[in-house]
């Protein structure tokens, strides 16, 4: 498979997202700046089905054993993000939201921002918009952080090579 294909669907995949599909293209050879666009790009249109899924299909689902223990699960996971945000909410309006979102750190991604944005039921559009810009910025700040470990990594291996 094509590795930028593939990169840009490990964007799409929950807890990966594009902030480790970023360093794994660029370490793949794939261009930085169209590494960031693409996999930026795919973190950010799975939202529509993510949203359209919360919106339709999970209190369908609720119903069914497993799909409950599983929403469960994450849900309470997400609980303490969601009140920390909320509060931030209120000071900071949308800007709280881009900001978590945007810091590459595990569960605090897109799929995260897109689940609180839910629970609280935030605006949709803002929080499209809020969490679109987090999820590139966020893809910026791996994009920027890999170059810089690659080149500390070709700097060693000139000076000890």
């Amino acid at each position: 498979m094509d590795i930028l294909l593939l990169s840009a669907l490990r964007s799409m995949l929950p807890l990966v997202e594009a902030r480790y599909a970023i360093p794994f293209a660029i370490t793949q050879g794939i261009d930085p700046l169209t590494a960031l666009i693409v996999c930026s790009a795919a973190n950010i249109l799975v939202m529509f089905p993510v949203f359209l899924f919360l919106d339709y299909v999970h209190e369908r689902l609720l119903g069914r054993r497993l799909y409950s223990r599983i929403s469960s699960f994450f849900i309470k996971r997400v609980e303490p993000k969601k009140d920390h945000i909320e509060k931030k909410m209120n000071v900071y309006g949308f800007f709280a939201l881009t900001l978590f979102v945007a810091v590459p750190l595990p569960v605090t991604g897109a799929y995260t921002g897109m689940l609180i944005a839910w629970l609280l039921d935030l605006d949709r559009k803002k929080s499209m918009i809020s969490i679109g810009i987090g999820a590139f910025t966020a893809g910026i700040v791996a994009t920027v952080m890999t170059l810089g470990v690659k080149a500390m990594i070709t700097g060693l291996s000139i000076l000890l090579g």
